[in-house]
């Protein structure tokens, strides 16, 4: 197993609250030039767990110019996201699976850091913080920092971005 210490939390950009296949995300991977689905988890509106990517192989999900975070990272990805001019609406079952594939994750792979693939944008302006304004993109559309440390489900809602 190669060292993990990074867990990535996406979502799909899909429409929140409905479900979306692996085989679809992992089409739409190729699609972009990836040689599977670049996520090692999906967790779908339900709340199930689908396996994406083996943990083994280097996952296709955070690359950022200049960095190799997909190296020592898995992905994680909520199906949804995205829809009816929110984002980031996710169901209880998927925060509920969230924070036990997380916690379980943490257990297994002690020390690893836990973020949204926004976290992992540049620091344009060179202050230690990423800050909305240097967002490469929105996802996962919610802060993770602030749902690590609410330690509950669903998060709460000021961690949201509504209409964008």
């Amino acid at each position: 197993m190669r060292p993990i210490d990074l867990l990535v939390i996406h979502c799909t950009a899909t429409p929140n609250g409905k479900a979306v296949s692996r085989e679809t995300i992992r089409q739409g991977h190729l699609a972009r030039g990836f040689s599977d689905i670049g996520y090692h988890y999906l967790v779908q509106v339900d709340g199930s767990l689908i396996v994406g990517r083996p943990e083994e192989q280097v996952g296709a999900h955070a690359a950022v110019k200049g960095h190799h975070y997909n190296q020592t990272s898995l992905g994680i990805a909520l199906i949804g996201g995205t829809g009816n001019g929110s984002v980031g609406l996710y169901t209880q079952a998927q925060w509920d699976s969230l924070k036990l594939m997380i916690e379980s994750l943490m257990d297994r792979f002690e020390g690893a850091r836990v973020c949204g693939h926004r976290d992992l944008s540049p620091d344009l302006d060179g202050d230690g913080q990423v800050e909305p304004c240097e967002w490469i993109k929105l996802c996962p559309c919610f802060d993770v920092s602030a749902w690590m440390a609410a330690k509950r489900t669903p998060a709460p809602q000021h961690i949201f971005r509504e209409k964008v």
